[in-house]
């Protein structure tokens, strides 16, 4: 590294911690204290819930009135639920007890073709289920309906799950912070001042809150693993194409937008997120052979630290290097040195530039056109204008995001090829190196999660999440407990195409070795 880029990246690292000291004295303590989980039931993983439901250990109204109940809570201080059909779900969860009562199906027919039956289940607010709103934080789309399921949905209602809930989302889905002008911001669990992510903040927070038994995100950036990070659960964006993506609002431009995008689950308990994932492909789950048994004593371990320095991209938090170490000597204790390889890929310092690049398309639309409900493009510079006096209906970031999306390379251009083929050279390097029985534990993003606000100051760390996007393989945020300053840590495993069930066993495994999930600080204000 030159002495001029040293200098950079000094004053780089000094500037960042001058905004950390400055939002720490705005925002002071951890803000709002959260009720205590005192019932059981909200304890349970989904695939546990659905067990004691098909024997009739627990009825589905009974569990649906719990989650319910943790909604009404814990929604005043943390905003993550947006809409609502509490009554047509409990009709739903009255059905589900009738069906198993009435012995039409066997506990393995239930098992098998209904196994989340009179389970409740929610999703973003970009996800489309019928009768519910389908605004994806636009505000001239507020009152907007979903027509129809999406398709996961869709799978997952014929799997027994019940609609419950929509939870919030950023402006558009195009934004690390779920905030926006029709529902407001969504608050974190662990610290009511830090951001919960995005887009799928408000579902990584209603999980982490223990107001949902697990949930659907869709993540084209980073939109699944950074809030199921933030927010202290799993979150597993699939392989690419491997769920549809119909009824995800805004739809992509391209087929390879459309590649990137991924649908997936969300839980607080590892053990979900496969049979959800099962379901949700389809027809094409057989690619993925999730019912293969995982052997992690054959399974080569590599690891990188951080990105190696890229530009306008925080280092990495403390914390989260020394998690990361823990989860390497775990793994050397466990499956031995020789499993177990330190890597440095040269490429991930370009993560930001390689994502930015190959999220152009021919179109001709850009995030313009989705603040304009892809009607037309909005004016970003006078609704900027608008903004500063209080008249526009977006975000400022809304409208930032469409003025540095406007200033990338353009689809076709020199710096556009160059950057596929990094891309595409990446991608080669990747799958040569994990074939189909390596994973690689990589940062889910540098930090822990920011204060309200501050993204809009270290906005190109999602490219430690946007990178695995454009590769198109699939990866598992994982959570490692509470840090120093009383959030979650934790880190992503990825692995090669349509090996998704080895992110899964390792998921797993780590959920084994460091407790997943934690119930939100109880605090005493």
């Amino acid at each position: 590294m030159s002495e001029t880029s040293t200098l950079g990246a000094y004053i780089f690292g000094m500037l960042q911690n001058f905004i950390r000291f400055i939002f720490r004295l705005i925002y002071g303590s951890k803000g709002e204290s959260m009720p205590a989980i005192t019932d059981p039931i909200l304890l349970e993983s989904a695939s546990s819930l659905a067990k004691k439901i098909r024997e009739q250990k627990l009825s589905s109204v009974k569990v649906l009135e719990s989650f319910i109940r943790r909604i009404q809570e814990v929604n005043p201080i943390l905003n993550c639920v947006v809409d609502e059909r509490y009554d047509a779900a409990l009709k739903d969860a009255a059905e589900a007890d009738s069906l198993i009562k009435s012995g039409q199906y066997s506990l393995e027919q239930l098992a098998k073709e209904k196994p989340f039956l009179g389970v409740p289940i929610t999703t973003k607010d970009c996800i489309s289920v019928k009768g519910m709103l389908h605004t994806a934080g636009l505000y001239v789309r507020r009152d907007i309906r979903g027509a129809q399921d999406a398709d996961a949905i869709a799978l997952m209602r014929r799997a027994g799950a019940i609609p419950l809930a929509l939870t919030n989302v950023s402006e558009v889905c195009m934004w690390w912070e779920s905030n926006n002008t029709v529902h407001g911001r969504t608050r974190n669990a662990y610290d009511t001042n830090r951001i919960v992510g995005g887009s799928s903040g408000g579902e990584g927070c209603v999980q982490s809150a223990a107001a949902s038994a697990f949930g659907l995100g869709s993540d084209i950036g980073g939109s699944i693993r950074m809030p199921a990070f933030f927010n202290g659960i799993f979150g597993h964006k699939p392989s690419k194409l491997v769920v549809s993506n119909v009824g995800q609002f805004p739809t992509p431009f391209s087929a390879e937008q459309n590649a990137f995008l991924g649908l997936g689950p969300m839980s607080r308990f590892a053990e979900d997120l496969r049979p959800m994932l099962k379901i949700m492909a389809g027809e094409k789950a057989s690619s993925l052979h999730l019912d293969e048994p995982v052997d992690l004593n054959k399974l080569k371990f590599f690891y990188q630290e951080s990105d190696g320095g890229a530009k306008l991209v925080s280092s990495v938090d403390p914390d989260l290097s020394e998690a990361l170490q823990k989860v390497v000597k775990h793994l050397n204790a466990k499956f031995g040195t020789k499993q177990v390889e330190r890597i440095q890929l040269p490429q991930f310092k370009q993560s930001a530039a390689i994502w930015f690049a190959n999220m152009r398309d021919d179109s001709g639309h850009g995030f313009a056109y989705q603040l304009g409900n892809l009607d037309h493009d909005i004016n970003t510079y006078w609704e900027l204008c608008k903004w500063l006096v209080g008249a526009s209906k977006h975000t400022f970031i809304g409208l930032t995001t469409a003025i540095m999306d406007s200033a990338q390379c353009k689809h076709g251009s020199s710096k556009y090829q160059h950057l596929v083929r990094k891309r595409n050279d990446l991608r080669d390097e990747i799958q040569r190196l994990l074939s189909n029985n390596g994973v690689l534990i990589y940062p889910t993003h540098p930090t822990v999660a920011p204060y309200h606000n501050e993204p809009i100051l270290r906005p190109i760390n999602f490219a430690y999440t946007g990178i695995v996007n454009v590769l198109g393989f699939p990866a598992t945020a994982v959570p490692l407990g509470i840090g120093s300053e009383g959030l979650p840590l934790g880190v992503q495993v990825i692995a090669n195409f349509n090996e998704d069930r080895l992110c899964l066993a390792v998921a797993e495994e780590l959920e084994r070795a460091f407790g997943g999930w934690s119930r939100p600080e109880i605090r005493i204000n």
